[in-house]
């Protein structure tokens, strides 16, 4: 399993401990994309890639595109390298090492091509978010809901893991029309399909609740950014209502 980590300036933040603790899964490797970071990001992505050579490794794009591309980017390289399981999983460990584990876990377990994280506040669970950041996100949920037509809690945690598919390498063959919302225009790219790439259905989908996640500070989704990406989402929905599930690719 082949797990793309998007970094853009996190040479203060990214976490080398939490980076061992996810390596401690033998069935993980990581593939770091930095996005045009222009602090010191390269030299601690060097770092600890040359700690561990053959389970770690890292891109760096010439400029930043956003996270979209370096998601983009990191999963297509990670499927041309013949990875069978790829994911994307975001550099302030929000999601603590163990979670992503147990999501390896379920898509061995399941007869799913696709496991999402889902942050879900519930009793026995440590699931801790900003107020104002859970109430937004419950409304671009919800919305995301309808425009996908499919029961969806959480389209945007920041970690999901994918079987290898064609309708995986179609969905990513063009970059996505939104910065933030690009979540949603995946999985809506995966339900549609296209020539030679069949769609997946969406019991193929599964959503499994965290059992620990926590709001980390510095992070880049601020109140412009999440109004940014409900706007995009409300473009992306009158795309798909005129063209229906092609409306999820340019």
């Amino acid at each position: 399993m082949l797990v793309t980590i998007p970094c853009y300036n996190e040479a203060l933040r990214l976490d080398s401990a939490q980076v061992e603790a996810l390596l401690t899964d033998p069935r993980l490797s990581v593939l770091f994309v930095d996005d045009g970071s222009r602090d010191g990001t390269r030299d601690v992505l060097a770092a600890l890639c040359e700690r561990h050579p053959e389970r770690a490794s890292y891109l760096v794009l010439p400029q930043n595109r956003g996270k979209a591309e370096a998601v983009r980017t990191g999963l297509r390289t990670s499927l041309d390298r013949g990875a069978d399981v790829v994911g994307y999983y975001d550099a302030d460990f929000a999601t603590p090492p163990q979670e992503l584990s147990r999501l390896a876990d379920e898509l061995e377990s399941a007869r799913a091509d696709v496991v999402m994280g889902s942050r879900v506040a519930r009793l026995g669970a440590d699931v801790a978010r900003h107020p104002t950041r859970h109430y937004m996100g419950r409304l671009f949920a919800t919305t995301a809901s309808l425009v996908l037509e499919m029961p969806i809690y959480d389209t945007q945690c920041g970690a999901k893991l994918f079987r290898s598919t064609a309708a995986l390498r179609h969905a990513l063959e063009a970059p996505f029309s939104s910065r933030w919302a690009f979540d949603v225009e995946l999985l809506g790219r995966l339900l549609a399909g296209g020539e030679g790439a069949p769609p997946l259905p969406p019991e193929k989908l599964l959503e499994v609740p965290l059992r620990a996640w926590h709001d980390v500070q510095g992070s880049k989704l601020g109140s412009t950014a999440m109004l940014r990406a409900g706007t995009d989402l409300l473009r992306l929905a009158a795309r798909v209502k005129t063209r229906g599930r092609r409306g999820f690719f340019p």
